[in-house]
């Protein structure tokens, strides 16, 4: 073999940083979402913990679930720390704009070759006409109170997911969904610690009043709206149940694709 002449530089190794980047993706698939459930968790069932958990977190989540409710029923609210102003009586104006913004959404998201995000945006679509249209004032009333923790358990689980976005999306670049994954963990396990726990335990439901703010959710929706502790509590674990078999859903197809893209 003719020997390298000595003007020409060394040879280049070969590039390993995709490989290396793939490797890393794999294990972060694997490990974070657990990991971060595991330490919620336990967070949760910890004194110091679970206040900064709750007060930093959750209860921001909570009170944008109240809200997110609201506005797919057609009420104006806000979301505000520990509470959540409600307009009493729907506004025509807010469903009109909540629609349209959901629907251009989703054709802008079918335009740019997207389509499991409109499909997501139309059901979400779908959702709103329904809690608009046909859910009467009293039982939308009732789904706005639900919100609450239901938003920490539905926000909490699609903030977890955005750990399996596609790279180039804006969720993949840069730390936005470390960010979220450590939001939803917080969320999810904070509310569905909870409610399971309440399954035989209903010491463990927040009865009572808020100072200043009345009665609490779970108060709410059992004296004025006549739900009993045991549909309030079996409404939460089931909701809590189908995001987790939605969570575990996600974390198989994005494992999956780790190892088909180190393939």
């Amino acid at each position: 073999m003719p020997e390298r002449p000595a003007h020409l530089p060394p040879e280049t190794p070969a590039w390993q940083g995709d490989a290396e980047e793939a490797v890393l993706e794999g294990r972060l698939r694997a490990f974070a979402l657990p990991a971060a459930l595991l330490i919620a968790f336990a967070l949760v069932r910890s004194g110091l913990g679970h206040f900064f958990l709750r007060t930093f977190v959750s209860m921001w989540v909570h009170e944008i679930g109240h809200a997110a409710t609201a506005w797919l029923c057609g009420f104006m609210a806000f979301p505000g720390p520990w509470f959540t102003p409600v307009a009493e009586t729907r506004s025509p104006l807010l469903a009109l704009l909540v629609s349209f913004a959901l629907g251009y959404a989703a054709f802008r998201s079918l335009s740019a070759g997207k389509h499991g995000l409109a499909g997501a945006l139309g059901c979400v679509l779908l959702l709103q006409l329904v809690c608009t249209l046909l859910l009467k004032l009293p039982a939308a009333q009732a789904l706005i109170y639900f919100g609450g923790d239901a938003g920490c358990l539905v926000l909490g689980t699609l903030c977890m997911t955005t750990l399996y976005a596609r790279p180039g999306t804006v969720f993949h670049r840069g730390a936005l969904r470390y960010g979220f994954l450590v939001i939803g963990a917080c969320a999810f396990a904070d509310a569905f610690e909870q409610w399971w726990a309440a399954r035989t335990d209903f010491d463990r439901i927040p009865f009572g009043a808020n100072e200043g703010m009345g009665l609490s959710d779970p108060s709410k929706l059992t004296e004025v709206y006549g739900w009993t502790p045991s549909q309030l509590v079996g409404r939460y674990v089931a909701l809590g149940c189908v995001c987790l078999v939605v969570l575990a859903a996600v974390y198989w197809v994005g494992l999956r694709r780790a190892r088909l893209h180190d393939r």
